[in-house]
């Protein structure tokens, strides 16, 4: 398997701000959109479902409660989140892999998950990562399997334009401006997914937050 790791950007842009991701994470409403992912996902018993791009856990964790009989996986590329993740996991004695590696060449096998979960991941890569990434995530994915993202995207009004401002301060650069042009679900069909559609706008205090969602049939 792959050892590739790419230079990165912290989830919050630096390292020495990484352990106060989840205190930032929970001002976004973090609970109530990921559990909202996690209901448009249907995940069933015995399917196995990957959070990429997991950082401090809490997708994996909330996968792991709503659906006790799926089997659940987390990977990041950051080591020093990874270690937040697997402390929180620890406490919460939940059976959950973690793997460290690049969401661009993730260290598992094809067709290894049925469902692929990511949020406030793919605004931190470039174009051409995004791109290599989803065209990963379709790898990964069994036949009738799908991806569903959620991450910030176009502004659907004048008050999301600028609460937008935040975010794209803090991340900047090219990977934030493919989010806020509304391009994502461009990008998920041209890496091969099919029924793509944007389902669901919500407004935060740092811009609109975008589901999307791609099939691999």
């Amino acid at each position: 398997m792959s050892t590739k790791t790419d230079h990165f950007i912290p989830a919050l842009g630096a390292d020495w701000l990484t352990p106060l991701y989840d205190v930032v994470a929970r001002l976004t409403g973090e609970r109530r959109f990921k559990r909202r992912l996690i209901e448009v996902a249907k995940i069933g018993a015995g399917q196995d479902v990957l959070d990429l791009g997991c950082g401090t856990g809490t997708l994996a964790l909330m996968v792991r409660q709503a659906c006790p009989q799926a089997r659940v996986s987390g990977m990041d590329i950051d080591t020093r989140i990874l270690a937040i993740a697997r402390r929180k996991i620890a406490r919460a004695n939940a059976d959950i892999s973690l793997q460290q590696g690049s969401a661009t060449d993730p260290p598992f096998p094809a067709a290894s998950f049925d469902r692929i979960l990511t949020t406030l991941m793919l605004h931190h890569l470039s174009t051409a990562q995004k791109r290599e990434t989803l065209a990963a995530a379709r790898r990964l994915l069994r036949p009738g399997g799908e991806l569903h993202i959620a991450d910030w995207g176009k502004p659907h009004n004048a008050l999301m334009r600028v609460a937008s401002l935040g975010f794209r301060l803090l991340d900047g650069g090219e990977g934030t401006a493919v989010n806020v042009r509304g391009e994502i679900p461009a990008m998920v069909k041209d890496a091969g997914f099919d029924s793509v559609a944007e389902t669901e706008r919500w407004m935060t205090p740092f811009g609109t937050l975008a589901f999307v969602v791609g099939r691999k049939t």
